[in-house]
């Protein structure tokens, strides 16, 4: 039919759902969990999800770490909460915020038995969502016919796997020209990908050549220093002098994605630099909030260069992950062109890590 909702669609609303602390049902392998995000979760809900029965807390192998828990399932593990653990309880597991103050969580006991595919979709729905990556999960009988009754979004983890897997079809929306400081002949592009997510931005400086190397930069959305000009970051200079390089030379492309905070969003981003202000790298800091050390894709640049019509690029950047992202996605970069601009006192130590724990050859 129709008006009946595609697997796409259908995410998209669960990732909305969990934002708002509605539940969602996922389903696999004939198991069923009601699964709501730690982070949107409030008492009421908590209440009702267990009248259903006991609820397992789904936490990545980078959170329990942190904890000292055991992730008997690799990537995450299981916990299993007292049984008058209150959301209070539930969100100091989540949320790495009070660690310091209150280091001691546990002894937390962690599931071995049974599949964690549901949790490990829970996990990726909650990280999709911009949530902290943890989730509660309360097992049920009848999941499609708990969903249908109650009105909550219903996923089958086969149905949804390929998805999330792979990026949403992206399509162009619209064009205007833009003069810009750095060049007035400048034209901005907007994509939109076809799940509703983010919009993201590419910036043509003058008119590239398509069949030669485009002088090219993939820069992620950087709020605080892009817009606010913060100084624990490079992102602001980084950005105002590719825009700048490329105005010199007469051509360019700029991909703007909205990729905050290395993937992660900014209310994740503002908690890394809470965690920063105690004492965490940048690095540390992302693990103790359960992500890796960068969540982004760069395959949505490699697919807006495509669809602009450009095969080849020198590559405005010091990070390598970028260059053989590029390359895996069959975009050839002629040359990396080094970006090193916008160092100062605060942001030293963070350049220092991103070198020594990312890569980045600064």
């Amino acid at each position: 039919m129709v008006l009946a909702l595609s697997i796409p669609e259908r995410l998209t609303r669960a990732r909305s759902d969990l934002r708002m602390g509605v539940p969602v049902v996922l389903s696999a392998g004939g198991e069923a969990a009601l699964v709501a995000s730690i982070e949107a979760l409030d008492q009421a809900r908590l209440a009702d999800l267990r009248s259903f029965g006991a609820p397992v807390l789904a936490i990545t192998e980078r959170r329990a770490t942190t904890l000292k828990a055991r992730a008997y399932d690799g990537d995450l593990a299981r916990i299993v909460p007292p049984s008058d653990a209150d959301l209070g309880w539930l969100r100091s597991v989540a949320d790495p915020a009070d660690d310091l103050r209150v280091p001691m969580k546990g002894p937390l006991q962690s599931m071995r038995e049974g599949a964690p595919d549901l949790a490990r979709a829970a996990i990726a729905l909650a990280k999709a969502a911009h949530l902290l990556p943890a989730a509660l999960l309360v097992a049920v009988p009848n999941g499609l016919a708990l969903a249908a009754e109650h009105g909550l979004t219903f996923l089958a983890l086969d149905d949804i796997a390929p998805v999330l897997a792979t990026l949403p079809p992206m399509a162009e929306v619209v064009s205007a020209r833009v003069p810009l400081v750095a060049s007035s002949a400048g034209r901005v592009h907007v994509f939109r990908p076809e799940d509703g997510g983010d919009e993201h931005y590419a910036i043509e400086i003058g008119r590239p050549d398509r069949s030669q190397p485009v002088l090219a930069r993939l820069h992620s959305a950087c709020f605080t220093g892009d817009v606010i000009g913060s100084l624990k970051c490079d992102c602001g200079p980084q950005l105002r002098a590719a825009l700048q390089q490329m105005g010199d030379e007469g051509a360019g492309v700029l991909l703007y994605l909205n990729q905050e905070g290395r993937g992660i969003g900014l209310a994740n981003k503002m908690r890394a630099y809470s965690l920063q202000d105690q004492g965490f790298d940048t690095v540390e800091a992302n693990h103790r909030l359960g992500f890796e050390d960068d969540e982004r894709d760069f395959r949505l640049g490699a697919d807006i260069l495509r669809k602009l019509g450009f095969s080849a690029v020198r590559l405005l950047t010091n990070n390598p992950r970028k260059v053989a992202m590029m390359e895996s996605c069959g975009l050839h970069v002629t040359e990396r062109v080094p970006l090193r601009v916008g160092e100062t006192a605060e942001n030293r130590a963070y350049l220092a890590t991103k070198a020594a724990k990312s890569g980045h050859l600064l």
